[in-house]
């Protein structure tokens, strides 16, 4: 052979050669053209992942193929396998043991594809049962990443039923596909995930319209069955409460209702004790393989379940029941049923919460009527224009009207209304205030009733309103003119008899001879005075109570000397406690201030105070009697150790005709306090009482220091 036919040979073989090239790199052209073509016209994430399988198993070769998809998080959300032409989906666990032990998850880790010629030489291929040698044995394999835009979507594996079976152009040529299907795969997988986020909105919006359409209770749980029904296509759905430690099914639709409501479930175990304790649902695809599920989940023979869906339902951060799906039509749940079933879960604890309140306003609403029917005081309810909406039996029988008549009436019409309580446009009462006074109701036979009015705003049948109690008050207002009466017979028809009985005593002394009896019948004549002298000033006091209370000013006010002035008190006292055994101690300063009162009503103040207190103490017992000048008033105090007045009665004791109840308290007519209270501030100042129930009680007054310009006016 020349060597020019050497060279023509040559340049044949290499033209031949870069004629096969040419011709492989226009096929591997096509194959990628096809390959992209297939995959852009479809956007179905599963039919996307048979299409990328298929392409594969019939280009490069191979008894199956796998594709497991990847999120953001690199979580696996989703797996197909074709065996042949027949595609079967990857169960969870073999998922979740291909990503954290087998080639796949390392091709994820490392972001790199990789070609095993023989599976059992590698320790990345996770050797499963039907690898051993008496079964399929050893393999081949191709596992690469999916990846778009850098980002990694997913990682495809090729495997042949015999080693050696794949060369390196058909490693390149599954990387070229997978560089392909990336992009397709991750289009179809958002798309996927937005139309499940768009089921999943839709459905919760439709929900939320269709629980929300009813307040009452059960309506309610009717209606989220039905949703749950609907949205998840189940044999049955039910809906129970948390009841102390149980879960109570307060509601059932679907197979087996009638045997499942009314049941209660522990909550310290199971799968729903789980879902209630933790806050989170939980999807049990085979009942058989659960482990956390037992009996009480089962509730009780005749119910068939294969698989179950359990979903809180909370309400402000707080679960108070669970959802319970059982048994889908279609077998399986869909990949998104447990987050439609949360957000019902959500939804449904707003809305067992409303009707829960609505429940309870329309009790509270019941009641008030009863107790607006029912009530011994006349009750009315008017708008804020002061128009009459609404009147009680009580108010009709007082005003005698119809309530026809009322509801034509305005507030003011019926009695006199005080303005300067309630303000002009019942302004107190829209800060919530309560308004009272005394006033007179204009009947409908031109008579007036004495009444007791008050005002305060309320919500009556779901409307703000104003509620007038308007208390028949004629029986006290008789009592209280028995009372005036009494009062002023005893004042007219004793003083002048009481005036001539202390002439007569003084008469009596100055005539007693000298004698051994004389010292025994003039202590019997001082017994005779200071008891008319109580008398006195019992009827002083009564006179002074009626002055004080029509508004008449103190005027016989002069400057006075303290000192003298409790000193004189105390003596005039100190018989009363001797007699009881009751030791009592005087606290004063050697020296205070002059004050500016009127001297018998002062004095009359301080013997009430002090023989008030010797009367509560108890035989034995002790009293202290204080003062001290305090920027321009005498504050004096009287102590004893008695048994002590309860925080509810410190005010009401200075009522006119009020004493304390109780067994074995001192009688009397319950006027002595009342003038000691009117007596002070009719001197401009204050007197009030400290105790507690069983430790004494300490009575404070003030009276005013005389000014300088008093005292000089004075001399």
């Amino acid at each position: 052979m020349t060597l020019q036919s050497v060279n023509v040979n040559e340049s044949l073989i290499q033209t031949s050669m870069s004629h096969h090239q040419e011709t492989q790199a226009k096929a591997l052209l096509e194959l990628l053209y096809h390959v992209s073509r297939e995959l852009a016209t479809a956007l179905d994430l599963r039919t996307v992942l048979q299409r990328v399988l298929y392409e594969a198993i019939q280009n490069v070769g191979g008894e199956r193929c796998s594709i497991v998809v990847l999120d953001d998080a690199g979580k696996a959300v989703d797996a197909t396998i074709v065996y042949g032409k027949q595609v079967h989906e990857h169960t969870t666990q073999q998922m979740r043991d291909t990503m954290e032990r087998g080639l796949a998850g390392w091709v994820i880790r490392n972001r790199k594809g990789v070609l095993i010629l023989d599976t059992s030489k590698d320790e990345r291929w996770l050797m499963r049962p039907d690898d051993a040698l008496d079964k399929s044995g050893a393999k081949s394999a191709i596992c690469v990443p999916l990846l778009s835009r850098e980002k990694l979507v997913g990682v495809l594996t090729l495997v042949h039923p015999s080693p050696n079976a794949f060369l390196e152009e058909q490693f390149d040529l599954m990387q070229a596909i997978a560089d392909q299907a990336g992009v397709a795969v991750l289009n179809a997988r958002l798309y996927t995930e937005s139309q499940r986020q768009a089921r999943v909105m839709t459905a919760l919006a439709e929900g939320a319209a269709a629980m929300n359409a009813s307040l009452h209770m059960d309506d309610v749980y009717q209606r989220i069955l039905m949703q749950m029904m609907q949205a998840l296509q189940v044999e049955t759905v039910a809906l129970a409460m948390v009841d102390g430690e149980h879960l109570s099914f307060r509601a059932v639709a679907g197979y087996n209702a009638e045997i499942i409501l009314g049941k209660k479930v522990l909550m310290d175990a199971g799968v729903m004790g789980h879902v209630a304790r933790e806050g989170r649902g939980v999807v049990v695809a085979d009942v058989s393989l659960e482990k956390n599920f037992n009996e009480a989940d089962r509730l009780g023979g005749g119910v068939e379940m294969r698989a179950v869906l359990v979903a809180p339902i909370q309400s402000q951060g707080k679960v108070i029941g669970v959802l319970e799906a059982i048994n889908p039509i279609s077998k399986v749940f869909d990949p998104d049923a447990l987050l439609v079933m949360t957000g019902i879960g959500g939804l449904a604890g707003t809305t067992i919460q409303n009707a829960q309140l609505f429940e309870r306003l329309q009790a509270t609403h019941k009641r008030y009527r009863e107790l607006f029917e029912d009530n011994i005081d006349p009750m009315v309810i008017t708008d804020w224009d002061g128009q009459i909406l609404e009147v009680n039996r009580r108010a009709l029988e007082l005003s005698g009207y119809t309530s026809e008549d009322l509801h034509g009436l305005s507030i003011d019409q019926l009695h006199e209304v005080n303005w300067a309580k309630t303000g002009e446009e019942f302004e107190v009462l829209r800060e919530d205030r309560t308004s009272s006074y005394e006033s007179s109701m204009h009947k409908k036979d031109e008579t007036h009733s004495p009444i007791e009015v008050h005002a305060r705003r309320v919500e009556f049948e779901e409307t703000d309103s104003i509620q007038w109690i308007m208390r028949d008050v004629t029986e006290r207002k008789e009592l209280d003119g028995l009372r005036e009466d009494l009062t002023s017979m005893i004042y007219h028809d004793l003083r002048s008899p009481l005036a001539n009985i202390v002439s007569s005593l003084d008469v009596i002394a100055d005539m007693l001879p000298e004698g051994k009896d004389r010292e025994t019948v003039l202590m019997i004549l001082k017994i005779a005075e200071n008891s008319t002298d109580r008398i006195q000033r019992l009827v002083s006091s009564l006179l002074d109570v009626n002055k004080l209370e029509s508004g008449q000013a103190v005027v016989d006010q002069k400057v006075v000397d303290a000192l003298a002035l409790l000193q004189n008190a105390v003596e005039d006292v100190r018989p009363v406690s001797k007699s009881r055994r009751q030791a009592l101690q005087v606290d004063l300063p050697e020296k205070l201030s002059a004050i500016w009162v009127d001297e018998d009503m002062a004095r009359r103040v301080l013997i009430n105070l002090m023989e008030n207190s010797s009367k509560y103490t108890p035989t034995g017992g002790a009293m202290e009697v204080g003062a001290q000048a305090e920027d321009g008033w005498l504050h004096i105090w009287i102590k004893d150790n008695g048994p002590g007045i309860p925080p509810a009665e410190q005010e009401r004791i200075f009522d006119k005709f009020t004493r304390l109840r109780g067994k074995g308290q001192p009688g009397g007519l319950g006027i002595g306090l009342a003038f000691c209270r009117l007596a002070v501030q009719g001197h401009g100042g204050r007197i009030w009482v400290e105790s507690d129930t069983g430790q004494g009680a300490t009575f404070h007054l003030t009276f005013p220091t005389a000014t300088k310009e008093q005292i000089a006016h004075s001399d």
